[in-house]
């Protein structure tokens, strides 16, 4: 028999609403799954990608998966990862430098053997690149065999990575595909093989409102066994308010004190045909209620004849919104991403839009043609990266969170990487 915890799109480093407790949110959850996992004296932890939200993390936020690494070793748990698309690079990955510390295994083509089960891995693979792969895979004398993975495939939503391609087409037969990609968890059955996506393990979007998790995983008897762990995380209060003809802003504030709001991130969207509404004061009710941060959309359009609707109580979305409307290739959406929301210093975005570019124009030409105006999800949409390089030695590049903007004690954080492992 062989148990494992099956998790991913972890995204450590992610500060989702500019929140440094938001940041803090996700490291806490990675820490969450290790706790169960050395609680339950799983035989592994498999990571299906996307352990980190982009390809720099900064140095608390790498400090802190090293730490939990740490403690997995030292209960003898071993963890078994391939690289997603947020992490991806053209040279050194992170997960290599912790493979080196004997910290983690990068799996690939070969198989890693754990109890009675062999442990195969496929990175993240550009869609471009996808025709050339051929899925050749040692073979292996353990009793059950599972792919690890990450990205969008069918029959699952937004599936466009073909499924049955992979297991007709591999060399080894596999009993199960552990998948991440989706942060939506949900399993289903292809030509006899169980595929399971974990889910991510906190709310990267306002469009994540169930229970976020991993899944336990037991190869026995001839069987695979899937079963789904829920993690306590930050609540989330979803609040819709659809405004009669005349209400208005008194409202929405009675309908957000209606839910429990204590450490919570409040998510409020309006509709209808009410009265005009004051952000500030919907934010004023819920921070009186206890919540860590309030965001307010206002789906009603400011103008009827407007060529464009701006949500004035959330402008990020507003134009998040639009740019999803305009058609623009990966590759424009992916330097949008850079210019308007990456953490990257303003003296570096020129630097960055042009590694962003290059990169691309090397790894994913076809990210260069026009969309079809849908730009995907917020989080899982290939095209987003921080829009920053490699090391220069070809191995990952550490930001420290406390470094000069202008990205000058880079290499300084590196040093004090080398000294901690």
């Amino acid at each position: 028999m062989t148990r494992v915890i099956h998790t991913g799109d972890t995204h450590v480093g992610y500060q989702q609403y500019h929140s440094p407790e938001r940041r803090a949110d996700f490291r806490r959850a990675f820490d969450a799954v290790v706790d169960d996992a050395i609680d339950e004296g799983v035989d592994a932890v498999v990571h299906a990608g996307d352990l980190f939200h982009d390809r720099r993390p900064e140095l608390p936020d790498l400090m802190g998966v090293l730490s939990a690494l740490r403690r997995l070793d030292d209960a003898g748990i071993p963890f078994l990862a391939v690289v997603g698309n947020h992490e991806a690079t053209r040279t050194g990955e992170w997960l290599d430098l912790f493979e080196g510390t004997e910290l983690a295994t990068r799996l690939d083509d070969t198989p890693e053997v754990v109890g009675d089960t062999a442990f195969y891995g496929l990175d993240w693979v550009p869609e471009s690149r996808r025709d050339d792969l051929t899925y050749e895979f040692a073979g292996h004398d353990a009793e059950y065999a599972a792919l690890v993975s990450h990205g969008l495939f069918t029959p699952f939503e937004f599936g466009e990575w073909d499924t049955e391609t992979v297991l007709s087409e591999a060399t080894v037969e596999f009993d199960a595909m552990l998948v991440g990609d989706n942060h939506k968890p949900d399993t289903a059955e292809v030509s006899g093989t169980w595929v399971t996506y974990c889910g991510s393990t906190e709310r990267a979007s306002a469009s994540e409102e169930d229970a976020r998790g991993y899944n336990l995983v037991t190869f026995d008897d001839g069987e695979v066994d899937i079963r789904r762990r829920s993690l306590d995380t930050r609540p989330f209060a979803f609040v819709s308010v659809d405004l009669a003809e005349g209400e208005g802003v008194e409202r929405v504030r009675e309908q957000v004190r209606q839910h429990d709001l204590t450490d919570a991130v409040c998510i409020v969207e309006i509709t209808g045909d009410g009265e005009p509404v004051t952000p500030a004061a919907i934010e004023e009710a819920g921070e009186e209620a206890g919540a860590l941060l309030v965001r307010v959309t206002d789906r009603r359009e400011v103008e009827e004849d407007a060529d464009v609707g701006v949500s004035f109580a959330d402008p990020d979305d507003a134009v998040t919104e639009r740019v999803a409307e305009m058609g623009l290739s990966t590759a424009a959406r992916g330097v949008d991403e850079t210019v308007r929301e990456s953490k990257v210093a303003d003296s570096n975005v020129r630097e960055a839009v042009k590694n962003r570019v290059t990169d691309l124009l090397d790894e994913e030409p076809a990210a260069f043609e026009r969309a079809d105006g849908d730009a995907g999800r917020e989080t899982n949409d290939t095209a987003v990266s921080d829009g920053s390089d490699d090391g220069d030695d070809g191995e990952p590049a550490v930001r420290d969170a406390t470094a000069d903007p202008a990205g000058e004690s880079d290499d300084a954080a590196q040093g004090t990487m080398e000294e901690y492992l």
